[in-house]
């Protein structure tokens, strides 16, 4: 098996293929092989296990993924890795090499038709600039156990952030909802190759099997989530009166009011709950 954690096999290598990295994909790659070694353990894959995994790149995790777990799917958007990954995955017979967009893919459809009967799991380590949509569509999907991702420190901490805190906003209200997250490991700046300017971190979401609360109109939800936390360090009841304009503002404050809320209580001290609580009595109006 190549080793391509290995900085000079990997230069090597991809000077014969004639890959340049590319910034607008956000690539940087793998050099340290405990990085997808711990990836994988953390995660829980195993051989019970199929895996999607997100941007393989030249298969640093996709390695691990494979010597672990039954069957791999990996799914990437640059073509000039074709070549390369034809080299560094061949005799990987438990993989399937899909080039195309995540983004334009019927999640749901290719798990189901390619792990029947084994432990669907994504795994992925996202480029900056594409985490939220991808990190979204996977959760959106409900088509797997739990989703590991390597992410910049900052996302992981703002997904994992409870409510009040600074860095909680919408995006940690949304994977919340879909999924329990947990902060793994961080991973240094020296562990790529272009080294990126931020720290990185490994996240685990365990899907949830029961939702944390009763929430009859999600659509509904998540639209309050996004007017409480479009304005910061506004009241909720002037963010709702910019979101919810069809109402006046004395009857959004009765909606506060009803949830037991102080008048002036802000968005980002609100949990799940309390959101849905929200989004239920404006759900009577």
């Amino acid at each position: 098996m190549i080793d391509v954690c290995d900085i000079q096999v990997m230069k090597s290598m991809l000077a014969a293929h004639g890959f340049h990295f590319s910034k607008a994909k956000g690539q940087n790659f793998l050099t340290q092989s405990w990085v997808p070694q711990n990836i994988v353990l953390e995660a829980g894959i195993d051989g019970t296990c199929g895996v999607l995994e997100v941007g393989p790149g030249i298969g640093p995790l996709t390695q691990q993924l494979c010597r672990h777990s039954k069957k791999v799917v990996a799914v990437e958007v640059d073509r000039t890795l074709q070549p390369v990954l034809a080299e560094t995955m061949a005799g990987n017979e438990n993989l399937e090499i899909i080039f195309g967009d995540i983004l334009k893919t019927n999640i749901p459809a290719l798990v189901k038709e390619e792990f029947a009967g084994l432990r669907p799991m994504a795994c992925a380590n996202l480029p900056y600039y594409i985490t939220t949509p991808v990190l979204a569509a996977l959760l959106e999907s409900r088509a797997f156990e739990a989703v590991t991702v390597m992410v910049q420190k900052e996302v992981a901490q703002r997904i994992c952030s409870p409510a009040g805190k600074g860095d909680y906003g919408a995006f940690s209200v949304f994977c919340q909802y879909y999924a329990e997250p947990e902060l793994l490991f961080d991973v240094p700046a020296s562990c790529f190759i272009p080294q990126p300017k931020v720290t990185s971190a490994v996240l685990k979401l365990t899907m949830r099997k029961e939702p944390v609360c009763e929430i009859r109109d999600e659509g509904m939800f998540f639209k309050v989530v996004r007017a409480a936390f479009a304005q910061r360090r506004k009241t909720l009841l002037n963010a709702l009166a910019s979101g919810f304009s069809q109402f006046d503002k004395q009857t959004l404050a009765d909606v506060i009011a009803a949830c037991g809320f102080a008048p002036t209580v802000r968005g980002e001290t609100l949990d799940i709950p309390g959101f849905a609580a929200v989004c239920q009595e404006l759900l009577k109006l």
